[in-house]
């Protein structure tokens, strides 16, 4: 096995039994990127001290020295997230010069472990996307097949791990964008509960749904990355303070836990393999003693409409700041400027993508005099619906499990009207409205060789839960 191909686990045990060094495996990884991404464009920028990071982590070893959870490991990072002295695109042209003047909390908590930020990964513009289609520099294409897309919209962050880039990467998830690119890609992705993890330093796309988490390649390696970027941060205020582990003698016996299929998620439109792999899990589960038990989620059909309009609203609150005045710099044409108004047209019709107009101005008009108590009033009370479905629901299970996504990858420039591209976040929304912790399993493959993902729901601050089913599932799939 390839060094880059190792799990975060893997690596960290043999890096401090001196099997290889720091610098062997960061160079292995830049190695597959310097073979692979011209192909996948998972990168946008790559960190050009990274070699001299793990050279000084490696003296540290020598010198018997105490080292992180993460000495040495290669990170990548989405390009929202704020990494000191790099650039910070947000995958649109506005932001093209931006260089970071701080890192991000999560930042700061993995180079405290002695993680390497091995670069910014590609992503929609943003991050309003589900397919990776809508980066301004170029599509991310799926690992696996070149000609499908690797999903949205940490497309870049799926990419890498799949390619093994690198050994993890961080994502944010919105709406989706960890689970359906990690489902895409054939890799794990946690969107964690809100609160549970900072957004200090991540360029905000919906404030009230936004989380930041790991993409991985496995569930032990989501829960390493977990426990180091949670908890409480006074930079930001919706964070809550975490003490609780993944300690097995706090949690129930497996076979004790009781598992709920939501039968709004397994309906008409459901690509068939997808279902037939979910099902051989399922069964695979009840063998183990695990109680399965049908439950309905009653609101989930307005859960797509109401998700699109609380964050198309907060989307554009959100990019007001966006003038290439205070961040990043863009070149204008000065004869069409007379006034400030001028400007803002000029700037922003020039550098802001399709689909990132299209949310402003749906957001704009959902909150305008007239239409914010038809539409954005209504979805938040739809929004409320939605939360107490699953409370209900978590009353009678312990967890949920659902297709992350209705169909397997589709082809790049398949989806040729943005409903059809927003309905591939049918299965995900939800979760983020609730405000839940949520995981994909890569579970198989379809008859196309395309990766099936299938999707753990655990109740508020129930990642615990979720990582030890998600663990029993990767023995047994």
């Amino acid at each position: 096995m390839n060094l880059n191909q190792l799990t975060i686990k893997e690596a960290e045990k043999r890096l401090r039994g001196k099997a290889f060094s720091c610098f062997e495996l960061l160079k292995s990884c830049l190695n597959e990127i310097k073979k692979k991404d011209k192909e996948i464009n998972a990168f946008i920028t790559l960190n050009e001290n990274a070699l001299n990071e793990a050279k000084e982590i490696d003296k540290k070893i020598l010198k018997k020295e105490k080292i992180g959870k993460l000495a040495g490991i290669p990170i990548a990072v989405k390009d929202n997230i704020l990494v000191e002295e790099l650039r910070c695109t947000a995958g649109s042209k506005i932001l093209e010069n931006y260089i970071a003047p701080f890192d991000a909390t999560v930042i700061e908590k993995l180079k405290k472990e002695g993680a390497i930020i091995i670069g910014k990964t590609n992503l929609d513009e943003f991050a309003m996307g589900s397919s990776g289609e809508y980066s301004a520099f170029g599509p991310t294409r799926n690992p696996h097949h070149l000609s499908y897309v690797a999903g949205g919209s940490s497309s870049g962050s799926a990419a890498a791990v799949a390619a093994n880039f690198c050994l993890g990467a961080l994502g944010s998830d919105t709406g989706g964008s960890i689970r359906l690119p990690s489902a895409f890609c054939g890799v794990v992705g946690l969107k964690p509960s809100y609160g549970s993890v900072s957004r200090y330093g991540l360029i905000a796309m919906a404030s009230s749904l936004d989380q930041i988490g790991p993409i991985v390649k496995t569930v032990e390696d989501a829960e390493i990355i977990f426990n180091i970027i949670k908890g409480k941060d006074e930079l930001d205020s919706t964070t809550i303070d975490l003490n609780f582990k993944t300690e097995k003698a706090n949690l129930k016996k497996i076979q004790n836990f009781k598992i709920g299929l939501p039968k709004e998620y397994f309906t008409k439109g459901l690509n068939e393999e997808i279902k037939g792999k979910i099902d051989e899990i399922i069964k695979k589960l009840e063998n183990q003693g695990i109680k399965i038990k049908e439950v309905s989620l009653p609101h989930t059909e307005y859960a797509l409409a109401c998700y699109y309009l609380i964050m198309s609203s907060e989307v554009s609150a959100n990019l007001a700041r966006y003038d290439a005045i205070r961040y990043g710099k863009v070149k204008v044409e000065e004869k069409k400027i007379k006034n400030i108004n001028d400007w803002y047209l000029e700037v922003r019709t020039k550098y802001f993508g399709e689909e990132v107009k299209r949310r402003i101005m749906l957001g704009t008009y959902t909150l305008s005099a007239g239409y914010y108590e038809a539409y954005y009033l209504k979805a938040q009370k739809v929004r409320n619906l939605i939360k107490k479905d699953f409370e209900n629901v978590f009353k009678e299970v312990d967890l949920l499990i659902t297709p992350t996504t209705p169909t397997t990858a589709f082809r790049l420039n398949e989806k040729q009207t943005p409903l059809e591209m927003y309905l591939s976040d049918i299965f995900t929304v939800a979760v983020n409205l609730a405000g839940l912790p949520a995981i994909n399993l890569p579970i198989g493959f379809a008859k196309n060789n395309l990766p099936i993902g299938c999707q753990i729901i655990g109740n508020y601050l129930k990642e615990d839960e979720i990582f030890e089913l998600g663990k029993i599932i990767e023995k047994i799939r």
